[in-house]
């Protein structure tokens, strides 16, 4: 497991937790980090003085690396980009935006930079930018997708294709044998959303936790295509979503209907009937609430076991 993405971030692992809202502040970055993984503060979730102060208790409470994820539309996000080299901030991962924005910017400052895509289109154009990785994410992850819906195992090996740079499998990955799976198709590392969600260190509220780890195969979708195409659980909103998109409510009135912090109340305050749900299809395949460090060596094991047994299948 030790390769290009693993030298790039002085980590021990390739694995990398998703910098996600409203889950990820220092207390599971910094456990990830501590762990031998990549922890991530999820910045779109924080105000700029909330973004600092978690840096600090993170470098508090690890001396290993971590970085900070950040959505290139966060409406502050000059200041977002002055706290964070202020706090010499290593690495950054930036999504939803055009990285030739902050990519030289942040690297002139010494910051290693990943950027997040949806298809491979969009990473020839991190590659021309100048990123040092590239997060490849299919459609299955939570939140945020793109609107092309091309699953994991379609677009890893499309984007290895036509890149050079490290690359990092995002998107219904939450096992050993699915960083096995992700590492056979070209990536070099993966990032994983919805399994560190599910953990103790989360800052989401426990009742999005019990619900999501009591979910079933096809109890997310991806909806609200209108807007941004995002991966809910079925709830209340969930149906209120469905009913106006079937009765043409035009983007005003779906941009009504979401309101504003609805995956605030989802998530972080625990309103699983009209809050917004954010998890990954992955979901149902974990049922238990896990601290970070009984995760990563379940990770790892489970990876070391899998390719052993290929390894003897195939008779190497």
């Amino acid at each position: 497991m030790n390769n290009r993405i693993c030298h790039l971030f002085g980590i021990r692992y390739p694995i990398i937790q998703g910098g996600m809202v409203w889950c990820s502040g220092w207390r599971l970055a910094s456990a990830v980090s501590n762990a031998g993984g990549l922890g991530l503060l999820g910045a779109g979730s924080m105000h700029p003085e909330t973004l600092r102060e978690h840096i600090r208790k993170c470098k508090a409470a690890t001396d290993k690396p971590f970085g900070v994820n950040v959505p290139l539309m966060y409406p502050e996000i000059e200041t977002l980009m002055d706290i964070i080299q202020e706090e010499e901030v290593k690495i950054v991962f930036t999504s939803a935006g055009n990285p030739k924005t902050w990519t030289s910017k942040l690297q002139q400052a010494g910051i290693k930079v990943a950027h997040v895509v949806s298809s491979s289109r969009f990473a020839m154009k991190c590659e021309e930018a100048g990123v040092d990785a590239i997060v490849a994410e299919g459609f299955e992850a939570g939140g945020h997708n793109g609107r092309e819906e091309t699953t994991t195992f379609c677009l890893i090996p499309a984007v290895k294709k036509v890149c050079t740079v490290p690359l990092i499998a995002a998107g219904g990955i939450v096992s050993g044998e699915g960083i096995l799976a992700a590492e056979a198709l070209g990536a070099e590392g993966v990032q994983m959303g919805t399994r560190f969600a599910l953990t103790e260190e989360s800052s989401a509220h426990f009742t999005f936790k019990d619900r999501c780890l009591r979910l079933n195969e096809g109890d997310t979708q991806l909806t609200l295509k209108q807007l941004s195409p995002t991966r809910l659980v079925k709830n209340d909103f969930y149906k209120q979503i469905v009913e106006a998109e079937q009765k043409g409510a035009t983007v005003d009135e779906m941009r009504l209907l979401l309101g504003k912090g609805r995956a605030k109340k989802g998530i972080f305050e625990g309103d699983i009937y009209e809050g917004e749900l954010e998890i990954g299809q992955a979901a149902s395949q974990i049922h238990q609430l896990q601290t970070v460090d009984e995760v990563m060596t379940e990770l790892v094991e489970d990876y070391r076991k899998a390719l052993r047994q290929l390894q003897d299948k195939q008779g190497w």
